[in-house]
């Protein structure tokens, strides 16, 4: 299968090396700048590459593509790529706006290729084996208490290069967050606060922000977001269970006390990354939906949106 990643940056590195490890996978890499084109490239042996979007698109040989660009772009490109006959693996958030999503819902339809959306903490091996416990009756949530934080006062990647676009903590970082507890909790929320600082006079957003839903059985998602964190950054998610504690940071999972948690072998043996790269891969194979399609993913939107209007008024 030949498949294009568009992007360059930090996240799209992720997705080369996921697809490199899942193997026989043919890679094309889209990008805008020349240079770093060819730098990712020859870091990773990639030996097709171009900045011309208009011959991917038309390349008959690509089956699909892997959307690591800029969040204002993604409605745009989401589109042009189905319509195109591509099936698409659109990195998180599918949109910046209720509206945009439900264009690319309708772009889905009517093109009827796949559409997956990126949301990788469904796919983290720890988050797999909670799900499992859940679904298995062996563990019972009462409130998944997350923590994402990063320092970015400036309008900068993780690379530590210029953007000329502006993240997000709400359409990006909680949308993570938000779409996880409806799947694991498997339950619409009843109720749902949220609560935003003053924008940054710099890069013109929130640079911290709280979060809070409660699902139709009372279950609590607690959410704290901050641009304005010094240390370590990332996300850490707290489960508080019935049966007890457990702490997952990525591909890592310790209990309350910090003990390891074991899970099975055959969730370890991917990462993420790769976990969720080869299920957009197999849904394409297999001719079905993949897990995270954008039609799955639409209701957290509409959260995102009700908490957006909640935050700003």
């Amino acid at each position: 299968m030949k498949i294009t990643i568009a992007g360059t940056g930090s996240i799209a590195r992720k997705h080369i090396e996921a697809l490199q490890n899942i193997g026989n996978i043919d890679i094309v890499l889209l990008g805008i700048d020349q240079e770093e084109l060819e730098e990712v490239a020859n870091k990773y042996g990639i030996k097709h590459y171009s900045t011309n979007t208009d011959e991917l698109l038309a390349d008959k040989s690509v089956t699909a593509v892997i959307l690591a660009t800029p969040t204002p772009l993604h409605v745009e490109q989401t589109i042009a790529w189905l319509e195109a006959g591509k099936h698409v693996l659109v990195e998180i958030p599918m949109a910046d706006s209720l509206e945009g999503a439900r264009a690319i819902i309708e772009a889905q339809k009517r093109t009827k290729k796949n559409v997956m959306v990126a949301h990788t903490r469904r796919f983290n091996p720890p988050h797999q084996w909670i799900r499992q416990q859940i679904q298995q009756g062996k563990l019972h949530l009462h409130h998944l208490a997350v923590e994402t934080l990063f320092h970015r006062k400036e309008n900068k990647s993780a690379l530590g290069k210029e953007r000329d676009w502006v993240d997000h903590l709400l359409w990006h970082h909680a949308a993570h967050s938000v779409d996880l507890f409806r799947y694991q909790t498997q339950e619409a929320e009843i109720k749902r606060w949220a609560m935003q600082g003053p924008k940054s006079a710099t890069i013109g957003v929130p640079l911290d922000m709280n979060i809070g839903i409660k699902s139709i059985s009372e279950k609590l998602l607690t959410v704290t977001l901050s641009f304005n964190n010094q240390g370590e950054f990332g996300s850490w998610f707290r489960y508080i269970c019935e049966e007890g504690t457990f702490k997952v940071r990525y591909d890592d999972i310790v209990d309350g006390n910090d003990n390891p948690v074991e899970i099975p072998s055959e969730l370890t043996k991917h990462n993420g990354f790769e976990w969720q790269n080869l299920e957009f891969i197999n849904a394409i194979k297999e001719g079905r939906s993949p897990n995270a399609s954008a039609d799955e993913i639409f209701p957290s939107m509409e959260v995102l949106h009700k908490l957006e209007y909640i935050a700003s008024n």
